[in-house]
């Protein structure tokens, strides 16, 4: 293999940027990341709410435990490092029902089997002591939750991998890959790159990407958007930090919630609908081939039939602001339709295998020429650089020619 071929990392979101960062400190030039967009980090990276997240939700011994612990760490010392404005503003999660409290108490243990510090039960008076508008039985206060803002976490990433001597091009889509014995062609409108190896992290378009690589990847991409409000400014004293409800442990989403920003305001949501395109972000946008993939897919039946009512909800809820609202209003009774105004949205890249589930934990594998990120959801942004550091030991142990190891 040609020592002038690239490393070619697709995708140019939080975690393409961060497993980048990872190769080229511990590889030599050439490195690209190809993204099709003018800019990095836009849609998954650049439309979540900027939660710091602490991993208390996550399986002990999870991938999602293990790396979002230690990709808080990490994040949290990389914005130290470059000034990148931050707040450990602590969350609660409330109870609001008998059934949740059992929850609840899985949620404590989970804490603490995956070593999230100062974890402390509430009760009900305890929860209004911290934030006065909120109604529950009792709660969990999670000092170690943040907020900050990923698109400038993710420049901040992309700055460095250029310090280091890589390369992203913006403005340059994928239009596929050739294979030529071992070695993938990476081809895109301005031309094709011979790769040393390729690093899948395309997202919303993951399993397109892994299959042009001449696998079956096991699951398929599914895209839910989650559509989202904002308190107006008058009424942002409503609450003070971030607010969750208990999730429910067998969807992977976590409810409607109230989030603050870095910037200052307060997002309430989201929801989780089909989006009928893999970018779009509201009901309006509608790609066929996305509708296709999605319906001819022999898991989205079997997903139906598990998840089809909960999903009848969702959908009511985005149509209905005053369904919305009442969900919201659970946690914080005092909150009015008219509190509220339009946010933005996201969508989100969840894997589904052919059985219908929903992968509950990071799915990251390799093929001849390629390591493949194929399920990367909350907490990635989070996680980002324990991902990047453990995507390119999977690059070294395929390509021990090319990364060096760990120091």
């Amino acid at each position: 293999m040609a020592e002038s071929d690239p490393v070619v990392i697709i995708g140019g979101g939080i975690v393409g940027l961060a497993s980048a960062l990872a190769l080229v400190q511990r590889s030599d030039p050439p490195l690209v990341v190809l993204e099709k967009e003018p800019e990095v980090s836009l849609h998954q990276s650049g439309h979540n709410s900027g939660v710091i997240h602490s991993g208390i939700y996550y399986r002990p011994g999870s991938l999602k435990a293990r790396l979002c612990v230690e990709g808080r760490r990490r994040l949290i010392e990389f914005c130290d490092a470059h000034r990148i404005p931050y707040e450990l503003c602590g969350k609660l999660i409330v109870a609001t029902r008998d059934s949740e409290r059992s929850r609840l108490a899985e949620l404590e243990r989970r804490a603490a089997a995956n070593g999230i510090p100062d974890v402390r039960r509430l009760s009900s008076s305890e929860v209004r002591e911290i934030e006065s508008g909120v109604r529950s039985l009792e709660g969990l206060h999670v000092p170690a939750t943040g907020i900050v803002d990923y698109r400038v976490v993710s420049q901040g990433y992309a700055q460095e991998i250029a310090a280091y001597g890589g390369e992203i091009r913006t403005r340059t889509a994928v239009t596929g890959l050739r294979r030529e014995g071992d070695r993938l062609h990476v081809q895109t409108a301005e031309g094709s790159l011979r790769a040393r190896a390729v690093v899948n992290c395309a997202g919303l378009f993951s399993d397109r990407v892994a299959r042009w690589s001449g696998i079956e990847p096991p699951a398929r991409i599914v895209p839910f958007r989650g559509e989202y409000f904002r308190l107006r400014a008058d009424r942002r004293s409503i609450v003070r930090g971030l607010v969750y409800p208990v999730p429910d442990p067998e969807l992977p989403f976590l409810g409607v919630h109230f989030t603050r920003t870095i910037h200052g305001e307060v997002e309430a949501g989201p929801n989780a609908v089909p989006a009928l395109a893999r970018e779009g972000y509201t009901w309006k946008e509608f790609h066929w081939r996305d509708v296709a993939e999605t319906l001819t897919y022999r898991g989205t039946p079997r997903l139906l039939r598990r998840y089809g009512w909960t999903e009848v909800a969702e959908v009511h809820r985005s149509l209905s602001r005053a369904a919305f609202v009442r969900d919201l209003q659970r946690m914080v009774p005092s909150l009015t339709e008219d509190d509220l105004v339009p946010g933005g949205s996201g969508v989100r890249a969840q894997a589904v295998t052919p059985d219908g589930k929903l992968v509950d934990d990071f799915l990251i594998m390799d093929s001849p020429g390629a390591v493949h990120v194929l399920n990367a959801p909350s907490p990635a942004a989070t996680a980002s650089l324990a991902i990047g550091e453990y995507v390119c030991d999977v690059v070294r142990q395929r390509f021990p020619d090319i990364v060096r190891a760990a120091a």
